[in-house]
């Protein structure tokens, strides 16, 4: 399949959080314009109701769906082009830190550990699915795979904590490939896939924003899918080796269908949120929840506005979460059951850190804080 329909995940190995009482209800109080603060009583300079704040990228033309923040002053994101960055100044500055030579490859999921190590993925058939890792920042970085099957296209990676991580792919002869590493992601294989249910016609992942394989807790995993009848949450309780599969209520049956990202607070709590990709197709009942480690998803009574590739917890809340997409952001504040649009700004991918720091990237280098 090409490149468009391939869009899809990541969540990070800690669930995302919130900014703070306050800020979620100033974000709560009505639908916003792009980058304005919901409207609220009078805002002083000490008490500015809660909103995105962007971020000069210097960045214009790169699409940013790989991000990764370590927490309010640190986040690294990864786009087209070959490109990543990285602030440690709440965004600032930046610091470009792209991998030599790797201008023809499109990054689209990152997973960072601290400041200095991170893990970028980027995308494509063959030899354009590749894995670099950093241990300085990005002042240097190796390549520790680089996929040699032409019928593989990775779309997500990772991590359960800063040892063990896993990446995954379409369908392979049948059934979703699943890589493995046991070592910060020095060095991967390709795990048995007896364990995996066989994949549906035309299934695959969506690689919008690193959010189609997310974990939470030290073993368990979770995969989204789309482009077949029906889009599936795949789950594995023991790192990738064996699965269930289980249908959500997003609708797919066409290839830019599906769950786009998934994001779970705990073991047994998780969000789905998808759609249509396409500008010019609506996308109806695209928000589902579970409350049993995804075996069951429940549509959302009010599903997010429109078309969402991103969805983020918000920290210590365990009832409210962001989900953004190109058309705008969303939020709920009952566990998924409802959303309200709450920002009209576009972009691909959200994540937030335990310290209040959430984030959001998308297009046009577009990369923004939640401030309050």
């Amino acid at each position: 399949m090409g490149n468009t329909r391939r869009r899809g995940r990541r969540f990070r190995t800690t669930a995302a959080g919130v900014v703070c009482a306050a800020a979620l209800a100033a974000l709560t109080a009505a639908p916003a314009r792009a980058h304005e603060p919901a409207p609220t009583a009078a805002p002083t300079p000490a008490h500015k109701p809660a909103h995105w704040e962007p971020k000069d990228t210097a960045s214009p033309t790169v699409r940013f769906r790989g991000l990764a923040a370590v927490d309010r002053d640190t986040a690294w994101v990864a786009g087209t082009a070959g490109t990543v960055l990285r602030t440690t100044d709440g965004g600032a500055s930046w610091r470009n830190v792209s991998p030599p030579g790797a201008g023809e490859l499109q990054f689209r999921d990152v997973e960072a550990f601290d400041a200095r190590r991170a893990v970028v993925l980027a995308i494509g058939e063959g030899e354009a699915s590749r894995i670099y890792r950093t241990e300085d920042g990005g002042a240097t970085w190796t390549e520790s795979f680089r996929n040699t099957d032409a019928r593989a296209f990775y779309d997500c990676v990772a991590f359960f904590d800063h040892r063990n991580g896993l990446a995954m792919s379409d369908p392979v002869d049948g059934r979703f490939r699943i890589l493995s590493t046991a070592d910060g992601g020095r060095s991967w294989t390709v795990l048995p896939d007896a364990g995996m249910p066989a994949a549906l016609d035309g299934e695959a992942g969506f690689a919008a924003s690193g959010q189609c394989l997310v974990t939470a807790g030290s073993r368990d995993v979770w995969l989204a899918t789309g482009g077949a009848a029906r889009a599936r949450v795949l789950h594995s309780a023991d790192r990738g080796r064996t699965w269930t599969a289980a249908d959500s209520t997003i609708p797919a049956a066409d290839p830019a269908r599906g769950v786009f990202a998934l994001a779970f607070r705990d073991r047994a709590h998780g969000l789905a949120v998808g759609g249509d990709y396409r500008p010019d197709q609506s996308s109806p009942s695209a928000a589902a929840r579970t409350g049993d480690v995804g075996a069951t998803w429940r549509q959302a009574t009010t599903p997010v506005a429109a078309y969402r590739s991103g969805v983020a917890w918000l920290p210590h809340s365990r009832t409210a979460a962001l989900a953004v997409g190109p058309t705008g952001t969303d939020l709920t504040t009952d566990g998924g059951r409802t959303w309200r649009t709450v920002d009209t700004g576009s972009y691909d991918t959200v994540d937030c850190t335990p310290d209040r720091g959430c984030w959001a990237a998308g297009e046009k280098g577009r990369v923004a804080r939640l401030e309050r």
